[in-house]
């Protein structure tokens, strides 16, 4: 509620910002040949943020209009349409328009920064796609908005671990590599085992440039991993988890282990 309740906040002030400008609400409009293109949210980046944390992020796009540009504005949010946005609307750090930077006469790169914290505009329920609701309006009056100018994703941080033993260890004689597979718990400010999630184990031959895949394993009920694996020669072990949409890839240290 608190969330909604923020986001409702920002709304309203946009609305008295934009002037002759329709207010956030949902669904695409334009008057004219305002046009809204190159819209990048963290670089291309997912936008990636542990327990406690925030991130903050800068989302830029370019606007044209054959009269020039006058002014542009961003807001953040999840949720099917920015009016029925689930975790309220996120506004840039400054709570105001975009900056704006003229290349032409008829276009100018606009960008802003925003901040996105673990128990504030981010929950547990919201992680996975975002979108970008978009605004911008020429220096004749004309305009466009974009309910969703761009999609991107808010990632749980993920954490792993790996350790291979006995170390050291006989050639052929097997060798059992544990660890654990965490991630940020937006709620509750801490860090739990993220279950049922395909990992691979990985191994790097010492003076190898690369790892190679072994064998992939699943994370039980509390994000535990454990597998065994047949001891070839000295190098390191590691796990490595792809990621999903609600969660940050990650791998784990190498545990180098020597052969005799």
């Amino acid at each position: 509620m608190r969330m909604r309740a923020a986001g409702t906040a920002v709304l309203g002030a946009l609305a008295l910002s934009v002037l002759a400008v329709p207010a956030a609400q949902a669904a695409d409009d334009h008057r004219g040949d305002t046009k809204i293109s190159n819209v990048v949210v963290n670089g291309g980046k997912p936008v990636v943020v542990g327990a406690t944390g925030s991130k903050t992020i800068t989302v830029s796009f370019t606007a044209t209009d054959d009269s020039g540009i006058s002014w542009a504005q961003a807001i953040l949010y999840h949720g099917k349409d920015i009016e029925h946005s689930d975790s309220g609307a996120v506004a840039n750090t400054s709570d105001k328009r975009s900056v704006c930077t003229k290349v032409s006469a008829t276009k100018a790169n606009c960008k802003a920064t925003y901040t996105l914290t673990a128990r504030k505009n981010l929950i547990n329920e919201v992680a996975g796609g975002w979108k970008v609701w978009a605004i911008a309006q020429g220096k004749d009056t004309d305009y466009t908005k974009k309910e969703n100018a761009k999609t991107f994703q808010a990632q749980r941080l993920a954490k792993l671990t790996a350790d291979a033993s006995p170390e050291p260890v006989a050639k052929g004689k097997t060798l059992t590599v544990t660890g654990g597979l965490t991630r940020a718990n937006w709620n509750g400010g801490t860090y739990a085992g993220y279950t049922g999630q395909s990992v691979k184990l990985q191994f790097r031959k010492q003076g190898a440039s690369g790892y190679t895949t072994l064998k992939t394993v699943k994370s039980d009920s509390k994000g535990r991993l454990k597998t065994t694996v047949k001891a070839t020669a000295d190098g390191s072990y590691r796990f490595s988890f792809a990621g999903t949409s609600t969660t940050s890839a990650v791998s784990s240290a190498g545990d180098l282990v020597d052969v005799k």
